[in-house]
């Protein structure tokens, strides 16, 4: 199993280690990772934000999957919840970057339907690199041409946002290696149109209770096998990394579990 050393628990991450861990081995092949964290008891926020969950390892982690993606998907509605901002990684972590001949700084691209977000939010005016946005055509017109003097605009779908169209427009713009960060009715649609090829899992040491929702929310029920790739604890935090299982392999597994 590919990275599946142990590693101590109570031990702190390794920021090379870390990286060596969620390297993709042929980034010339478009790859959808989805990024969360949840509690024991399965609650996707403290309080309502994800980020009462995590911790300074949970920080690493989550920066390193942001160097290493070509753009960061998100939720207009995450955006807005989680008070996103420009989006600039660290100086290092942009030189490491640049050294491989990528952009020093990966976009963002905001997904809406409703296209409720406004041009002078943070995550325009203060990002490093041009965002996208992400929408469909059915869309309130004046909404697209206001955004549009602030980010690239791309329509995927008619009445609602097709993910499959979505994750190949963001290819042809060279952004192969997409990292969705939120939220769950995002998450939720990606799942549904099986478009998802790899879960990074923070466990938080909590329970949590309470009103939370899960880290995918959607209409349809969706069973997907994955791999689990490793499994890395840092002080009480588990950091799980899972990728999709084949057609192929699911269905021996379906095979394997039918009663």
């Amino acid at each position: 199993m590919p990275g599946s050393q142990a590693v101590p628990v109570g031990a702190t991450l390794d920021r090379t280690e870390i990286i060596e861990r969620y390297q993709v081995a042929d980034r010339s092949a478009p790859r959808l990772r989805m990024n969360f964290i949840s509690s024991l008891d399965g609650a996707a926020t403290h309080d309502g934000l994800s980020g009462g969950l995590g911790n300074a390892d949970d920080k690493l982690v989550f920066d390193t999957l942001r160097m290493l993606a070509d753009v960061m998907l998100v939720g207009a509605g995450t955006v807005r919840a989680e008070g996103y901002g420009g989006i600039r990684l660290a100086p290092a972590d942009a030189a490491w970057r640049a050294a491989r001949g990528w952009a020093e700084q990966p976009p963002l691209a905001i997904v809406s339907g409703r296209l409720d977000i406004e041009p002078t939010h943070p995550a325009f005016t203060e990002a490093p690199t041009r965002p996208i946005v992400v929408t469909h055509a059915s869309a309130p017109a004046d909404r697209r041409a206001a955004l549009a003097e602030v980010a690239d605009v791309l329509v995927c779908g008619e009445d609602a946002v097709d993910p499959r169209l979505l994750l190949a427009g963001l290819a042809a713009r060279g952004h192969g290696q997409v990292l969705c960060e939120g939220g769950p009715h995002l998450f939720g649609s990606l799942l549904e149109a099986d478009c998802v090829d790899e879960l990074c899992l923070t466990l938080s040491p909590v329970l949590e209770g309470g009103p939370a929702g899960r880290i995918a929310r959607g209409a349809a029920t969706t069973h997907r096998p994955m791999r689990l790739l490793h499994a890395l604890p840092a002080g009480d935090m588990l950091f799980l990394r899972y990728e999709r299982i084949s057609p192929r392999e699911t269905a021996v597994v379906r095979a394997k579990t039918r009663f």
